[in-house]
Order: structure tokens, then sequence, then C-alpha cells
């Protein structure tokens, strides 16, 4: 399998020869030999949209590998004997790093008193008074390498928190976010203009702006109950089993609220936010031809994007894998993951959404479009503290804490079947 940089490379050599074609054929070119150029150029064409294709997801399982490399790397540098930060017998000048007094902290279950001199000097440059009691009551911030990790496993509890299928857009602030908009297909310039005529100023022809606009709606994960006896009987880094209970509760919410969101005081989700492409004949079937139909519902201009593809819940999918086209053959085809091919659904690739409405009378069971006009807002990282008071005691308490909200860019760009 070619990597992406040489397929990029390919293709701009098919550019560079299709242009050449181009180039060989001018005004006193026989008509005969400008159609074989121009054929030679549609085919060159034609393999340069698949080199294109064959791009975008090398390109996509690069980035893939890349984070997964960073993950194990993190992991890695983590893997650090624990037992030796609240040693007394600490000398060789070794810093205490945050992260591994944080672990201390949480087996001690928030006693400081029994925690090594260095120990409490590494918590103390990150404490952060989260009570109205005494400063032993309060707690401490988790190590940022949990915050990569929720971020992480929060995308692949939900796909709607995922940069390789929408837009995401990250910043520090909550302010509103105003997303300019226009709809200019049905614009048309004037035909037939008499030579000398004076040009029409009625503001008929106006091109009309609009807007949508994105907040910071708020999700926290209530509080979890970690137990001294788990803290204490614990020979593991407590971390990853925090960050996957957590991202388990609030990427699941998330995720909720960016699929089917009202926009009302939460996000619009993205099946909220599309239009009509084609009601089903049936309310618990969908056939062949409604999920061909629901494709030419949405515009060309969008079904060449990258990130075009449908989207559904698994069961739904299920019920498609099951139809065959006029031949004989699946719609839905298998693809190959030794050389990166993916699985696809009339050609295209699809993406499974557990939150998304199952086959039943009126839902929006399946989204086709490009899913890249949906917008992700995401401010700041995940928030992540952890407190001992005498509600939690002599456990602690950790909870996250997220701001995000979405919308759809351009309605137009993703349509949905609804069941009749």
């Amino acid at each position: 399998m070619l990597s992406a940089t040489e397929l990029d490379q390919k293709a701009g050599q098919l550019v560079d020869q299709a242009r050449s074609l181009l180039n060989e054929i001018k005004d006193d070119t026989e008509e005969s030999r400008a159609k074989e150029l121009e054929s030679q150029h549609d085919a060159i064409m034609a393999e340069y949209d698949a080199v294109m294709a064959k791009w975008h997801r090398a390109k996509k399982l690069e980035d893939a590998e890349k984070r997964a490399d960073e993950q194990k790397e993190r992991e890695v540098r983590n893997k650090r004997p624990e037992e030796r930060v609240d040693s007394p017998a600490v000398d060789d000048g070794e810093e205490v790093s945050y992260r591994a007094a944080f672990h201390k902290w949480v087996k001690s279950g928030g006693r400081e008193a029994e925690l090594a001199p260095e120990v409490r000097a590494a918590l103390k440059p990150e404490y952060r008074a989260q009570v109205t009691s005494t400063d032993s009551a309060g707690g401490f911030m988790v190590p940022t390498e949990l915050l990569n990790r929720l971020t992480e496993r929060m995308a692949m509890w939900g796909p709607m928190y995922s940069s390789d299928i929408f837009t995401i857009i990250a910043g520090t602030s909550g302010n509103k976010l105003t997303m300019p908009t226009v709809d200019d297909t049905a614009g048309r310039a004037p035909q037939n203009t008499s030579e000398g005529a004076t040009l029409t100023d009625d503001g008929g022809r106006d091109v009309v702006f609009g807007e949508r606009q994105l907040d910071a709606y708020s999700y926290d994960t209530e509080w979890l109950r970690i137990s001294y006896e788990l803290n204490s009987d614990s020979d593991f880094a407590m971390e990853p089993v925090i960050a996957q209970l957590l991202a388990k509760r609030i990427g699941r919410t998330v995720n909720e609220a960016l699929t089917i969101g009202t926009g009302s005081n939460q996000p619009h989700g993205i099946v909220t936010a599309s239009t009509a492409g084609l009601t089903a004949a049936s309310a618990t079937a969908i056939t062949a031809d409604e999920l061909i139909s629901l494709e030419h519902s949405v515009d060309p201009a969008y079904r060449g994007a990258p990130n075009v593809a449908f989207m559904m819940h698994d069961s739904t999918l299920e019920a498609i894998r099951k139809l065959k086209d006029g031949d004989g053959n699946f719609l839905f085809q298998r693809g190959d993951i030794r050389v990166g091919t993916p699985n696809t659904l009339l050609g295209y690739n699809f993406v499974i959404n557990q939150a998304m409405p199952t086959i039943a009378t009126g839902n929006r069971v399946a989204l086709f479009g490009d899913m890249e006009s949906y917008f992700v807002r995401r401010v700041g990282a995940p928030l992540i503290g952890s407190i001992q008071d005498k509600d939690f005691w002599p456990g602690v308490g950790i909870a996250g804490y997220v701001r995000v909200d979405g919308e759809l860019s351009d309605v137009q760009a993703i349509k949905h079947l609804v069941m009749n």
C-alpha cells in the first residue's frame, strides 16, 4: 500500500499529464484528434480521483497510527516505579512528578499526612481548594495525562467528538461564536442582455446572508466515588481506569446531545439539524432503492467531499447489510484492512452512531452527506477534579466537566431518511 506522500506525488504526476494533454488541443487540431486527447484526459482524471480517494484513506490511517504511537509513548513514559515517590529513601535528586504524587494521594485516600515530604511538595503547586472548609478537605487537579486520555476515549465512545469525521473548533473562550451562511444555489445571471442595455438594479438578485451560532453548553459526569479499599489495595496506576469510567459517562452524554439535541439550551444535533431527503415507504423496513434516493437527494457538489458518508445506528446497519441491488450484489461491501480499504455502503464510508434513532415510525434513521459540514465546538480541555470531604471520606471523589456545542453549517449538505 502506497503512503499518503507517495499517493500525493502520483496525483501530482497525473495532473501534469492531464494538463499536457489539454495543452495539445489547439484551434487547428483535428476534431478526431481533439476527442482522442479529451478522452485520454478524462481517463487520467478518473484515475486521479481514485488516487485521491486512496490518499484520503491513507492520510486518515497514518494520522490514526501517529496518534496511537504518541499514546503508546506517553504510556511508556508514565510507567515509572510508583513505589519510589513516597519512600524516604528518595535521595538521588530526581524530582517527583506531579502525576506520581497524585497517584499516591489517591491511594492514600486523600490523607496528606501519610505522604512523604517530597510528595506533598510536588502536590502543592497544583493544589486547588474545592470546598469552603479547611485546605485538607480540598482536592487536587488530575494530571494532564488523564485529560489527554479522556479526550481520546470520548472520541472512541462517540463519533460526534471525532475530528476525523466532523469539523472540530477548539478554543479557550465560551463566548458566542457566529458562523455566516449563504445559499446562492438558486442564483442565476440574467440571459440575453441586449447590447448597450442598462443593467437592472432592483435588488432582486441581492445575496442574502444568514448566520448560525455556536454557544458553549456544560456537561458533567457527576461524582465518581473511589473507595478507600480500592485506593489502598490497587497495585496499578488509577489514571487509565478513571479515564475510561469518566469518558464512558461524559462521552455518551455529549455524543447524544450532538446527535439528537434540539438546539434549545443544548447543541443542535446533526439529526435534528439535517433536512429531509426521503420518506421511506414502510415504517419497519428500508429498501435498496430508498438508500440510492437518499444519496441522490444530496447535491453532487457535496457527494464528492472527502468526508461524505452515511451515518446510522448499528441495528439499522444490520438491516441494510442484508440488502442487495438488482444484480444480486450486497450494497454493503467489506473492505480489506490489510491494504487500508474500508467497508463501504454504495461505495461510501459509513459511521456507526449508537445515539441515532432506530427503525420505527417517524424516526430519522439514516443520514447521508458531507459530515465535515457539521461543526463541533469544544471550549478548553475537559476539566477534571478530585476532592475528599466528609461525604466521600475515607475515599475520594473525581468528576469531569466539558463545554461543547454543535451546529450544521449548511442544511443542504446532510439529508436524512425518515420512516413512514
